[in-house]
């Protein structure tokens, strides 16, 4: 379920407290938790709304919309344009489900790339990067985790060009290495973590 940083940041500050959303059934479980931009966000309730056009101003604050108008927009019924078989997909689903949810904590990536491991975590760290260095394409992570010690906050289309790799697939790969805490999203590039720069020294420090 996609959640905007801002909406993220009110739900952290308890001011959004439901979400809605069309869809054909739901998709999110009660009790799970999202990771955001804000934080954990947990999914206290999911249930059906009989009756989308009798949701009040209320329910519109509660979500973060501008007003009942904007959310009663956003809940449109839409459809695609007609098939080559002349039918007429929907798009969206077909209910509306009201969503409860709540802030459940910090991004646990936060603690984690803070920390600074041993000597068995560093083995750790290393053997789950020569998994993902196990691609067609070849080893990445060292490389990748090198530009960014050495380009810290560097905007990422500029990084990309100076990896001249394309931007999409790279943000990509930042993000499995933002999973394990070694780097740091920034609203204009990254950096490397406590976590990520005693990786790198410790994989520097071994010998070939």
């Amino acid at each position: 379920m996609l959640i905007s940083k801002p909406v993220a940041e009110a739900i952290r500050a308890g001011t959004v407290t439901q979400a809605f959303r069309r869809w054909d059934a739901p998709r999110v479980k009660v009790g799970g938790l999202q990771l955001t931009a804000a934080g954990l966000v947990r999914f206290d309730a999911v249930s059906p709304v009989s009756e989308p056009e009798r949701l009040t101003e209320q329910d519109a604050r509660a979500a973060g919309a501008e007003d009942l108008a904007a959310l009663q927009r956003s809940l449109a019924p839409r459809t695609t344009t007609p098939s080559a078989g002349g039918g007429r997909g929907g798009r969206g689903g077909h209910t509306v489900f009201r969503i409860r949810l709540s802030w459940a904590g910090e991004d646990p990536r936060i603690a984690l790339r803070d920390s600074i491991p041993d000597d068995a975590a560093l083995a750790r760290i290393a053997a789950r990067l020569r998994r993902l260095d196990a691609r067609p394409t070849g080893p990445w992570t060292r490389e990748v985790l090198e530009w960014i010690r050495d380009n810290p906050r560097v905007v990422s289309k500029e990084l990309a060009a100076l990896r001249q790799v394309e931007l999409l697939p790279m943000k990509a790969d930042i993000r499995k290495l933002k999973a394990l805490g070694l780097t740091i999203s920034h609203d204009v590039g990254y950096e490397l973590s406590p976590r990520g720069t005693a990786y790198l020294v410790w994989l520097e420090s071994r010998p070939g």
